[in-house]
């Protein structure tokens, strides 16, 4: 396995070296002030920005990493991005990979979605993998590295049964309808 850390010669992403006034206050949207519910973060690593959403509408708001990491052809590595939050009950925070990360350099999640459950109050960690075959992909601090969704989750709890109601389905699935 030859996963770096620091100083690489993988050729970088693209991404410019962040610049310290680079700051959001909200998770809701791109300006300062919004409408959107708060949720409570514990920022670890003070110089890198909080996650934000690139346009109001965005599901998603950008991670970022806080180290500089090279992933080998196949490796994967936990990176951090220096944030913990205090998600309300009722709620999940998914770690979802970049689109454009995925389609372009082949970077993706490997147990994507990760999940965020409300009352976890870690520093929140992606677990990356690059599917590339040939190229090595440069990690640089301050890169947005991943997306997270806060979502409603419906919070149940299970009853044994003796049987369950049928239905049309029934037990049909892995490919029971076909491929046309």
């Amino acid at each position: 396995m030859s996963l770096t850390r620091k100083h690489s010669t993988a050729p970088h992403l693209g991404h410019p070296p962040l610049r310290q006034h680079e700051r959001s206050v909200s998770l809701g949207a791109v300006s300062e002030q919004s409408d959107f519910s708060p949720v409570r973060i514990l920022r670890l690593d003070k110089d890198l920005p909080l996650p934000k959403r690139a346009h109001r509408g965005d599901a998603g708001a950008d991670l970022y990493s806080t180290e500089d990491v090279t992933l080998a052809p196949g490796e994967r590595a936990l990176v951090s991005t220096g944030i913990a939050l205090a998600l309300p009950l009722g709620t999940v925070g998914l770690i979802h990979p970049r689109s454009g990360l995925a389609a372009k350099h082949g970077l993706s999640i490997v147990n994507a979605p990760g999940t965020v459950d409300a009352d976890y109050r870690g520093e929140i960690k992606v677990c990356l993998i690059n599917h590339d075959r040939e190229t090595p992909i440069a990690i640089t601090r301050g890169m947005r590295i991943a997306q997270l969704v806060i979502q409603r989750v419906e919070l149940v709890d299970f009853a044994e049964v003796d049987e369950l109601d049928e239905t049309v389905r029934g037990g049909g699935g892995y490919g029971s309808t076909g491929v046309n």
